[in-house]
């Protein structure tokens, strides 16, 4: 007998539905990492905190060195249904011989790095490195088969456990190798939850197959590039040029500004495969108002959530994480901003590298990321962590006007104006509600401060559902759809 509340899911459009499970399940697990990312930072402090983002950072580089782009391409061309054995075959070769690359390469220049000398990096580093040989290599064949449900709990229970382990071992006194070892665990744990449905059978592959993966990853391997100096080449500078302790402050306002991409990342870890598959079937007329309504929900919360940000990042980030990190306030309010520039890059991108434009896309993120490697180098010793901040904005915004260009010559994508006019207008309200209240109310301690976050967060789904209906409707009907009460005063 069918359970109603699943077959009430199972009645949601596919996207839609796998986008609202995966919305749901990140929401869950990055407040959860919130949580925790506060209990460490008070625990810790901003050194150790700084120590941790940059093993994340080298981890980051490496990884991508030893993945190659064969990881996306592997997804792409199991995705399209053809070979898939021989393809997921050629892929786990590939990275193993490149880990070998990449770990080698690691210990050639670290001893050119102080902070990879320094708290063990290295062993740590590599351990996490073959970890994702197997947890990436389970996980990436099961995304391209389709099941993204799958993928998106595994991430989320490895996320989880990942937590868990670092509180339980920051508690128990291992400091900063707790989080390294939560680290390596999480990755591991994804592929043991994948493995069920991990149908593939060892094949023998041949050079097309490597010369497949290699046409489309080579070029993924350079926009990972990009994307790795987006994600750590400001952490790494400020490194450099810095303290451990800005580096913690720094990542630590970058990690709170990620709440304003939730229904981003939902979306997008949704897209990638059916993307794929509508591109490999001539059905690019489905892409574009898939798109084109992801924008529209992805600055549902990327706008609201930059006002807010910009009014109450300061006293947020003091009584959260401790007054150490409140000096990257301005970090936070600059990196909102980006937040919402990100959403265009995330959806585009998505269209353009899925739809095998992945030439286009490498255009577009090499000349961003070299402007963001410029910029570093030019203002963070000027302004400090304020000018890496001020980098990634503007080479963000590089990237999304180029991604926007080429994706223009294969997909016409059409911005819901109307929509987004409405998403701004009650965004101001609520900033309004918010400005008024800090004028007349000491934010002193943490409730005065989360009664503003609270009620301003009420009134701008109020405004939002008066003014659009439609955006109301579609949100209530996947309410209702999945059992749940809709509150007659929306």
């Amino acid at each position: 007998m069918p359970i109603p509340f699943i077959s009430n899911i199972m009645r949601i459009p596919a996207i839609q539905r796998q986008s609202t499970l995966s919305l749901l399940s990140t929401i869950g697990i990055t407040l959860f990492g919130f949580i925790s990312t506060m209990l460490f930072s008070h625990l810790l402090g901003k050194d150790l905190m700084g120590v941790y983002y940059l093993f994340l950072a080298y981890y980051g580089i490496f990884n991508m060195i030893g993945d190659g782009g064969f990881g996306q391409a592997a997804v792409k061309r199991i995705s399209e249904g053809k070979e898939q054995n021989e393809y997921l075959s050629a892929y786990a070769t590939l990275r193993g011989l490149l880990i070998i690359v990449s770990t080698l390469l690691l210990l050639a220049i670290s001893p050119c790095f102080v902070d990879l000398q320094g708290y063990n990096l290295i062993p740590w580093i590599i351990a996490a490195l073959a970890a994702a040989f197997f947890g990436h290599s389970v996980t990436y064949g099961v995304y391209g088969l389709g099941h993204v449900g799958v993928y998106n709990v595994a991430t989320g229970i490895s996320e989880l456990f990942r937590i868990l382990f670092q509180i339980v071992a920051v508690l128990l006194g291992f400091s900063v190798f707790g989080l390294y070892g939560g680290f390596i665990i999480g990755i591991i744990i994804s592929g043991i939850i994948c493995l069920k449905y991990f149908t593939f059978k060892p094949a023998k592959f041949g050079f097309r197959h490597i010369s497949s993966l290699a046409s489309y990853g080579f070029w993924i391997f350079l926009i990972g590039t990009g994307s790795i100096v987006f994600a750590y080449s400001d952490t790494i500078f400020i490194g450099y040029f810095m303290t451990n302790g800005d580096v913690g402050i720094y990542r630590t306002a970058y990690q709170f500004t990620s709440i304003a991409a939730f229904i981003t990342l939902a979306i997008t870890g949704t897209l990638t495969p059916k993307i794929s598959h509508w591109s490999a079937n001539n059905q690019m007329d489905k892409i574009s108002p898939v798109i084109t309504r992801g924008i529209t929900l992805s600055l549902l919360l990327a706008i609201p959530a930059a006002m807010g940000g910009y009014l109450l990042s300061e006293r947020l980030l003091y009584f959260f994480y401790g007054a150490d990190f409140a000096e990257g306030w301005v970090v936070c309010s600059i990196l909102l901003i980006m937040q919402i520039v990100a959403v265009f890059i995330s959806l585009m991108g998505v269209a353009l590298t899925a739809s095998d434009h992945a030439r286009q896309s490498f255009y577009a993120t090499a000349f961003a990321a070299v402007l963001n490697i410029i910029l570093n180098i030019i203002l963070i010793p000027i302004l400090g962590i304020n000018g890496a901040a001020i980098a990634t904005l503007i080479s963000y915004t590089l990237n999304a006007i180029l991604i926007s260009h080429y994706l223009r010559r294969y997909i016409t994508v059409s911005l819901e104006i109307r929509s987004i006019c409405h998403i701004v207008i009650s965004s101001l309200i609520m900033a309004l509600f918010v400005f008024i209240y800090i004028q007349f109310v000491p934010l002193t301690n943490v409730g005065f401060v989360l009664i503003p976050v609270v009620i301003g967060a009420l009134i701008y789904i109020f405004v939002l559902f008066k003014l659009d209906r439609g955006i109301r409707n579609e949100i209530s009907g996947m309410v209702t759809t999945f059992g749940l009460p809709w509150p007659k005063w929306l």
